[in-house]
Order: structure tokens, then sequence, then C-alpha cells
């Protein structure tokens, strides 16, 4: 049975793979690095120590990880600010399950940005927790933020329902044992062996709540 309800955020409930992709090939770009075509889809669901760190030493970014980590997220900031990039049913889905489950958020985005996220559309008051992979040893496809999630919940992972979008979450969600609802983007989707990893696959957020309420 369904106990809590534990979402990713990038991807999921705002549409953010592109703004992070522009950001980090900008300072790549500014700061002396050679960005490729495949750096994107390879820093998907790292931590910020992890992927600041692929920029330095993959990319060639000339500034330490913290530096590029820092930089990157101001301007993710400043762009939040300008116009969030909810995707559909984001809020009203959020909303509707949190009258019925405890709700955690487990993302690979930085604190700031998560904090920022939440207070932008005022959703904070509908999690109970929101776990940063940078507060954990290991970003996705490791299991540990959504370990972290549910430990912070007070709820075993197996009863425990993950939304995800990509490849990484899915597989980090699986391997913390959760149900795994995906909710693939057309734009950046998962890999064939990654879904094949989700209970669930839905067109749309607006599908989430009445599919689960399903299975509870």
């Amino acid at each position: 049975m369904i106990a809590a309800i534990v979402f990713d955020l990038d991807g999921v409930l705002i549409d953010s793979e592109a703004v992070w992709d522009s950001i980090r090939e900008q300072v790549t770009r500014e700061r002396g690095g050679r960005w490729h075509e495949r750096a994107q889809q390879e820093m998907m669901g790292m931590s910020s120590l992890e992927w600041s760190r692929y920029m330095h030493e993959s990319l060639g970014v000339r500034m330490a990880p913290e530096e590029i980590s820092a930089l990157v997220v101001e301007r993710i900031a400043e762009r939040y600010r300008r116009a969030l990039p909810l995707l559909p049913d984001a809020v009203e889905t959020v909303r509707m399950l949190a009258q019925r489950w405890p709700l955690g958020l487990a993302s690979s985005s930085n604190r700031p940005v998560i904090d920022l996220v939440l207070e932008l559309t005022a959703l904070g008051p509908c999690f109970r927790t929101s776990v940063s992979s940078e507060e954990v040893r290991r970003g996705k496809p490791a299991p540990d933020v959504y370990l972290e999630a549910a430990r912070r919940l007070e709820v075993e992972p197996p009863r425990c329902a993950a939304v995800e979008d990509s490849t990484n979450g899915i597989r980090a969600a699986s391997a913390a044992a959760m149900l795994v609802a995906a909710v693939p983007r057309p734009d950046f989707p998962p890999a064939p062996d990654a879904i094949e990893h989700a209970d669930l696959v839905l067109d749309s957020l607006a599908e989430l709540p009445p599919a689960l309420e399903r299975l509870a």
C-alpha cells in the first residue's frame, strides 16, 4: 500500500532541462571549456558536486568546481525569477496529492534552486521534506536521494511511490525499491531499458492522482 509520494523536480514539475543545458553550455564556453552534444545527457541526475567536477575535469572549464556550481545556480535563479517554466498540471497535481498522502521531493538540483522553486510556486507547505542530491553521498542513478527522502518521511521505501521522468531518475527510484511512476518528457526521453523499471508510464501529471488511487 502506498504511504507516501516522492516527486522529482526537474522534468516532472518544471520544464528545466533545456534551461540547465543552455546555462551550463554558456558557462562552459565563456570559461574556456569545450562543450559537446553528449554533455547534457551525461550530467542528467548528477549532484552539483558531480556535475561541477565533470564540467571542470571533462569539459575543461577553467574554474574550481565550487565556483562553477555557484555561477550556474546564480544564473538559474535569475532565469526562474523572470519566468518559472512550470509544467502543465504540476501545481494542481501536487496540491491534490498532498491532501491524500505525505509528499517528499528528491531532486538533483542544488538546495537554493529547490527552495526558490518552492517559494515561487507557493508549494512549500505541500511537501513534508525535500532532499537535494548535494546532501547525500551519491547522485542519481544511485538511490541515495530517494532513500533519504523516505527516511525523513519516516516511511519504508517500498511503501513510497516515486514520480520521475529521466533515465537516471527512474533507475534511482527503482534501486530504492520504490514504486516508480514515469512521466517521460518527449524532448528528453528516458532510455528504453530504464522505462522497463517503471511500474506506471503516464502521458501527463494529470493522470497521476487517479492512477495512484487505483493502486492504493
